[in-house]
């Protein structure tokens, strides 16, 4: 069985840095693209981060780029999203998943990925 593991969760001032972090068990992430997502309550989920396999390309949903860096460290088996001058509207709970098998184009909906981990909650005070 797959799971993710989040964590990294942190209440934080506008301007400051966090970062998460995904580690994974069940499956080599080696063999996969993996994403970020948040969701806000209420809301679903927003595409925040992905990176493929070997960390070749990633790509960023348009309200987090020049600000987060996904990166992946498989040796270790993790994940990870380096958050950067974080705003308020960045609060929401944060999660990583695994893209689904046969996806060809670049993945960035919640039903393109799998094997969802729990979250880990973001807040940003202003």
């Amino acid at each position: 069985e797959v799971q993710l593991v989040e964590s990294g969760a942190g209440l934080v001032q506008a301007g400051g840095s966090l970062r998460l972090s995904c580690a994974a068990s069940g499956l080599a992430i080696s063999t996969t693209a993996m994403g970020w997502f948040r969701q806000r309550p209420g809301k679903e989920h927003e595409f925040v981060a992905r990176i493929t396999r070997s960390a070749t390309y990633t790509h960023y949903g348009d309200s987090v780029k020049g600000r987060f860096i996904v990166s992946r460290d498989n040796a270790k088996n993790t994940l990870y999203l380096q958050m950067n001058d974080l705003r308020p509207n960045d609060t929401a709970l944060y999660f990583c998943a695994v893209q689904r098998p046969g996806i060809g184009a670049v993945a960035t909906t919640a039903e393109m990925y799998e094997s969802w981990g729990q979250g880990t909650q973001v807040t940003v005070s202003s």
